[in-house]
């Protein structure tokens, strides 16, 4: 787009500057890319699990949180470390489930600082500069515009090439995308980015190039992908210009091998689908949301049945928790702890499941209602044939009589039905209600104190309750995110 006063000529000059730059940059990069390819990684490997051993955690962490927080990703591509790290693990130096969350927890972290960096200084430093290398202020507008409705998707997709990945979370910042908006989708890009290339280095530990070897070919097939799904992408655009879509359904209707398309194209049916598997909206963003907070929970409830199932003594974790707690102990504090404790118990949260569901019934709540009485269900399901597969022993010195396998915590888990009444409350029964935010905090505050009441009482250890909370909030994850889709078939019946 040319500016305002601005000659042909100048134009010309500039898009072949912007060119030139755009060819310098590709060769850098991929000069870059080549001599990286050539290191011997199955040496670096051995030196690394060797000389650092458990500073791998700190290594994948930073350069996780560099790859987007630092735009480190421009130059060394962050799967290079992941790889080494799942590698290190895969030879017993350190702990996979471990270094998957730090790995995840920092990538994460990274995207965020990028956002809010773009947030706070990119949009005033695009719209100042960004004229001189072609970017005039109603591009910067359409930018913005896209962000706000495909962005996340664009974060997503992402995730998955260096060059986009570098500064995606900061564009979406700039261009005014919410954070609410913005995280679901970090979340589990990053999840899945972190753990498959870890994952592949973990499988494939005794032959770290042949790891290389498979990710980079992974790689290309998945950028074939997006290439061909960006190319649809910008062919439907195009189709929303009235004219070219008639033109092109009219050269579609007169051709046998289309004709067919057009007419289940028209069907509301297939609408409806596309609807619901493209996110954006409301819709779309709930879901996501639901599927990030199932992601992360079925992660962390997964490895401590591992560890623990594994090795029933505490974590280093647990031990923390012990002796933090052993200071803090008073006979006053106890006694609130055991009230405290009351409120996650299996017989007070199904009576308030009870009374939820007969209030929501009431009120017609269909979709509140099997979600609330099908969470619980899942969750008293999980306790009991988790605490049997595992059958881990209680801490030696309980405060309260107690008995049975002491992971995960039924306390816990049961609890998470507090922060889940909260969120329905506002987000379902009563949108825009004023003091929202104090009822959130409210149900997440009830939930932590049970969990860590137990830990108090000496009843259970922190990884019981971390795991507790894991399975309620799949639990609830899942069935809120299966009601969310029911309700949408309900509220469109065709």
């Amino acid at each position: 787009m040319k500016m305002p006063g601005e000659s042909e000529g100048g134009s010309n000059r500039k898009r072949l500057k912007i060119a030139i730059a755009a060819v310098a940059i590709a060769a850098v990069y991929y000069f870059i890319s080549r001599q990286l390819g050539h290191l011997d990684l199955q040496n670096l490997l051995e030196e690394v699990s060797n000389t650092l051993g458990a500073w791998t955690y700190l290594l994948v962490g930073v350069f996780a949180f560099a790859e987007t927080g630092a735009f480190v990703g421009l130059v060394v591509p962050g799967e290079t470390v992941m790889l080494l790290g799942g590698a290190v693990a895969g030879q017993g130096a350190i702990s996979i489930y471990l270094l998957i969350a730090i790995a995840w927890f920092a990538a994460w972290l990274g995207d965020t600082t990028s956002f809010f960096l773009g947030r706070r200084l990119g949009r005033e430093f695009v719209l100042t500069h960004g004229p001189r290398v072609g970017i005039s202020h109603e591009r910067f507008e359409k930018v913005e515009d896209y962000f706000g409705r495909h962005g996340g998707k664009t974060i997503f997709i992402g995730r998955w090439i260096s060059l986009v990945r570098a500064f995606a979370p900061f564009i979406a910042g700039s261009s005014g995308m919410g954070y609410r908006a913005f995280v679901p989708y970090s979340i589990l890009g990053t999840g899945l980015w972190a753990s498959l290339h870890i994952l592949i280095g973990y499988v494939f530990s005794s032959a770290i190039e042949s790891a290389g070897h498979y990710a980079a070919r992974g790689a290309f097939v998945l950028a074939t992908l997006i290439v061909v799904s960006a190319t649809t992408v910008f062919v439907v655009r195009r189709l929303r210009e009235e004219e070219n879509r008639k033109a092109a359904v009219r050269w579609m209707e007169g051709h046998r091998a289309t004709a067919w398309m057009v007419a289940i194209a028209r069907r509301p049916q297939f609408r409806f689908l596309w609807d619901r598997v493209t996110p954006g909206g409301t819709f779309g963003l709930e879901f996501t949301s639901l599927m990030a907070a199932l992601a992360v929970s079925l992660f962390v409830l997964v490895a401590y049945t591992v560890i623990v199932g594994g090795d029933p003594g505490p974590t280093p974790g647990d031990e923390t928790a012990i002796e933090l707690v052993g200071h803090i102990q008073a006979s006053a504090l106890t006694s609130v702890a055991k009230i405290i404790s009351f409120l996650g118990s299996g017989g007070f949260t199904w009576a308030l499941a009870l009374i939820g569901a007969l209030l929501l019934a009431w009120r017609r709540r269909w979709v509140e209602f099997w979600v609330l009485l099908v969470g619980m269900t899942i969750t008293q399901v999980g306790i009991v044939e988790l605490k049997d597969a595992v059958d881990r022993p209680r801490p030696p010195i309980p405060l309260v009589a107690t008995s049975g396998s002491s992971f995960p915590s039924g306390h816990a888990a049961h609890s998470v039905i507090y922060l889940w009444l909260a969120v329905t409350i506002v987000l379902r029964l009563r949108p825009g209600m004023a003091r929202a935010t104090a009822v959130v905090v409210t149900g997440i505050v009830l939930t932590a104190l049970v969990g860590l009441s137990r830990v108090y009482l000496d009843v259970h250890y922190l990884s019981d309750v971390n795991a507790g909370w894991a399975l309620g909030a799949a639990a609830f994850s899942l069935c809120a995110a299966v009601g969310l889709v029911v309700s949408q078939v309900r509220q469109n019946p065709e």
